[in-house]
């Protein structure tokens, strides 16, 4: 081999067979202030989905303010959307929830089917019909002229998700100074500032519309 000549596979990339694993961290630490005791409704848990992928699981905890060896009772339930809630009463004074845990991810990209078609609305089994609806966040009476405008052009299915959620990505510009618990998807397109929830409010009201 020349001088100065590296072997053909030095410098790649590590290819797709070689296994990569991620722990991630996960959790949380808030602090509440009340002047009295007020119920409270959380949803801070990881989904059941990925509760298998736990590696070290911390469930909730939940502390007085005014007395902090004080622990506070907490029940859960799974919502109509199979989320993990946990309700509990914040004492006067306020309450610190607290949770630290780390779940094991793969590592690779979510799986695509660049052949995935869109379904008819008639085609929709009667339970995924609710998603298809306009709601409080995602205004579809808004935004359906937009949505037909920028993407009725575009092949169903695949290609056309694919194009919603590459206009959002670029559209909006995020950073955490711009969240605001009350902007809608429709808020979101025209100021093109948010956060996580933003990009995922604008994206599903859009594909909602089509």
């Amino acid at each position: 081999m020349p001088a100065g000549e590296l072997p053909a596979a030095a410098g790649r990339l590590p290819s797709r067979s070689v296994e990569v694993t991620m722990h991630i961290r996960y959790g949380y630490r808030i602090e509440l202030v009340c002047e009295q005791p007020s119920a409270l409704l959380t949803l801070l848990d990881v989904h059941p989905s990925r509760r298998h992928d736990l590696i070290h699981p911390d469930e909730m905890r939940a502390t007085s303010l005014r007395a902090p060896g004080r622990s506070i009772e907490i029940s859960q339930h799974i919502d109509a959307f199979g989320n993990i809630c946990r309700r509990l009463v914040a004492p006067a004074g306020g309450v610190l929830l607290a949770c630290d845990g780390f779940v094991y991810d793969d590592g690779e990209p979510d799986r695509t089917d660049l052949s995935a078609r869109q379904a008819l609305p008639a085609e929709l089994p009667d339970e995924v019909l609710p998603y298809l609806l306009g709601s409080r966040y995602c205004e579809t009476d808004r935004l359906a002229d937009t949505a037909w405008n920028l993407f009725g052009q575009v092949e169903p299915g695949w290609a056309r998700v694919q194009a919603v959620t590459q206009f959002v990505h670029n559209h909006i510009t995020f950073g955490y100074a711009f969240a605001r618990n009350t902007r809608t998807a429709a808020e979101a397109f025209n100021e093109r500032i948010g956060v996580c929830r933003d990009f995922a409010h604008l994206a599903i009201a859009l594909c909602r519309c089509l």
